[in-house]
């Protein structure tokens, strides 16, 4: 008899907390195990019920979700996929519980009657993926305490042995916020080439998402904006709902915001934005792909590779989703495998 998922339900509603637990136990490898009707309830049902995952509200009475997250990470960890509202200030707050420790956010609004079917199916994808190490997960401080062997540096390459990469890529899912924020922290003030960044965000969430980032690093970091010029030392997050391209200029390349009805399931893509620098920059594209579910940025790792381009992929271990690396890794594109807390120090040294 194979062994269920455990998951614990943590929302002030009580009709919300029957709506996820229906959704939930539609799959047979999940259980759900308890609710909670607030943060100080979650605490508690956490250190008796041991859940594998948790699925946690952020506005509840007694204790919020965010305290409740910084307590049961501090405690006795589990996998948390937290519910958000779409609003501004539901994205802070949201962006907040992944910086304590929280893996995963989907927005609330998402269920509503006429698309329960597909919200469900998402809803269990999401827990399945979060909870699917079958281990506690550890603090940023912990995995940066483990030791890792040392990761081989490639041959230089270019005229007098050095690298002509003219753009840094970036691109993330499930994990991605908290991956790509350790990453360009790590980053010095005149990092001496631009950084595109694609994660897998709703529209309202982007904005906070790179504002927060811009106060917390080094480099400049903004929302990227239709005809903006790329600028050395400055990253430009993919706005959330639309598509990021590149477009060549005499100066370098200009941004392209557009909407996009191709059927392409990401919006944006790791697909459609790397694959416009791999085009615009033929052999001066490093690209690197964070933890995340699904293979979105394999196809575009075609095209970076085959226009004599380098990707990078984050390895199993560190990722909170092994998916979007792995595609690339199965499939023989990548030419390092680092731990992300490797991957700000190769980085400053590759460009």
């Amino acid at each position: 008899m194979s062994v269920r998922l455990r998951v614990l339900i943590v929302d002030d509603s009580a009709f919300f907390r029957r709506r996820v637990a229906e959704m939930l136990q539609q799959e047979a490898t999940i259980e759900v195990v308890g609710v909670a009707a607030n943060g100080q309830e979650a605490v508690e049902q956490n250190r008796r019920l041991k859940p594998d995952v948790i699925t946690m509200d952020v506005e509840m009475p007694v204790m919020d979700g965010i305290a409740a997250v910084r307590a049961i990470m501090s405690e006795q960890p589990a996998a948390i996929l937290m519910f958000s509202s779409l609003t501004q200030d539901g994205a802070r707050a949201t962006l907040e519980a992944l910086d304590a420790g929280a893996l995963d956010f989907m927005p609330k609004q998402f269920y509503s009657a006429e698309g329960r079917e597909a919200a469900a199916k998402m809803l269990v994808k999401r827990v399945l993926a979060i909870g699917g190490k079958r281990r506690r997960p550890v603090g940023r401080e912990q995995i940066a305490r483990v030791e890792k062997p040392a990761v081989p540096e490639p041959p230089a390459r270019g005229p007098g042995g050095a690298y002509n990469y003219k753009l840094v890529a970036i691109g993330a899912s499930t994990g991605g916020p908290v991956a790509v924020q350790q990453l360009l922290m790590a980053l010095p003030a005149d990092f001496p080439i631009p950084i595109v960044v694609v994660v897998h965000m709703p529209a309202s969430f982007t904005t906070a998402y790179a504002e927060r980032l811009n106060m917390q690093c080094r480099i400049g970091v903004k929302e990227a904006k239709d005809g903006e010029l790329l600028e050395r030392g400055h990253a430009y997050l993919a706005p959330g709902g639309l598509q990021m391209l590149l477009e060549p200029v005499a100066a370098g390349a200009v941004v392209r915001i557009v909407e996009d009805d191709s059927g392409v399931p990401y919006r944006p893509s790791l697909d459609v934005s790397f694959g416009s620098a791999a085009r615009v920059f033929p052999n001066a594209v490093l690209a690197i792909v964070l933890t995340g579910m699904g293979s979105d940025g394999k196809q575009a790792a075609k095209l970076l590779k085959k226009s004599g381009s380098t990707v990078w992929s984050q390895d199993e271990t560190s990722c909170v989703v092994y998916g979007m690396p792995q595609a690339i890794e199965k499939a023989g594109l990548s030419d390092r495998v680092l731990p992300l807390d490797q991957i700000g120090d190769a980085l400053g040294k590759a460009v």
